[in-house]
């Protein structure tokens, strides 16, 4: 008689997590924007570089000086988070819509994952997606400007908050949508139009006094203003009520995204409702 061997073991929750399943669907994930590299990673650095050269070509360098350095070296790292504020959003959210819209969100919902294991390892993608921009985006730029991380610790803080946040929002709003307009709505008048006006090419020291206090309550002025820091050693907010404030919304964000696919996802009847055609499918 032949001996079957178990290549592989049921894996045991630790700390009630479910390590494997999480660290599955990361993976998942991460594939999912690395196979497309050039539309995820290659794509937002070229727009990047586009930006780069179109305004410091319109603008010049030579006589301005923005926050005690080249405009053009100024502007480069609020390029750079810009583009990491919009593809971490736009990884979780297309990640859900396309799910919803191919039929095979059914395979997330069916895992043996929480709803906040589901979350976390969505957004620790957007995370890792937005990281591999930034660090490649610092490559590139370095060959003929002069940028350079000086602070490799507000450099990954607020990379990190940066991509949660909008991580986390991206999972609320691919929650939301049920067709690509929607979604684009929502990238269209929300995202990009914020991601440009929260001092990625400007200093908000230029605004009047009343958008200039309203900017300090803008996470996405927190989010470029506190990435530049790392490079420039310069800022026009605070890093202390920087932090602190994308920490808290993070959280916020976060657990909104948590309940809302607990109490859609994990219902029972909302399993029934999808899952119902695929039984019958295969009864007959």
């Amino acid at each position: 008689m032949v001996e079957l061997q178990n290549k592989y073991q049921i894996g045991v929750k630790r700390f009630g997590v479910n390590w494997v399943g999480a660290y599955s669907l990361y993976k998942k994930e991460t594939l999912r924007f690395l196979i497309v590299f050039g539309q995820t990673v290659v794509g937002p650095i070229i727009t990047s570089i586009l930006f780069l050269l179109v305004i410091s070509l319109a603008i010049g360098d030579e006589k301005s000086n923005v926050l005690g350095v080249k405009f053009i070296e100024f502007l480069a790292p609020g390029l750079i988070a810009m583009q990491v504020i919009q593809q971490s959003f736009s990884h979780s959210s297309s990640s859900l819509l396309m799910g919803k819209v191919m039929g095979n969100i059914v395979d997330l919902i069916g895992a043996p994952l929480s709803a906040s294991e589901v979350t976390l390892s969505i957004i620790l993608a957007s995370i890792t997606r937005g990281i591999i921009i930034s660090l490649i985006s610092v490559v590139i730029f370095s060959f003929w400007i002069e940028i350079q991380i000086t602070n490799y610790l507000f450099f990954f803080i607020y990379l990190f908050l940066s991509s949660f946040i909008m991580g986390a929002a991206g999972f609320i709003a691919g929650m939301w949508a049920d067709k690509f307009d929607h979604m684009a709505t929502v990238t269209n008048f929300i995202i990009v139009p914020l991601s440009f006006l929260s001092g990625t090419f400007y200093s908000v020291e230029r605004l009047p006094e009343v958008l200039k206090i309203l900017s300090n309550y803008n996470p996405f002025f927190h989010m470029i203003d506190g990435f530049r820091y790392a490079f420039i050693e310069n800022l026009d907010g605070s890093l202390r009520f920087g932090i602190i404030y994308l920490l808290t919304l993070s959280l916020i964000i976060w657990f909104i995204a948590f309940l809302l696919y607990k109490s859609v996802f994990e219902s029972s009847s909302h399993k029934q409702i999808f899952f119902s055609p695929v039984v019958k499918s295969l009864m007959n």
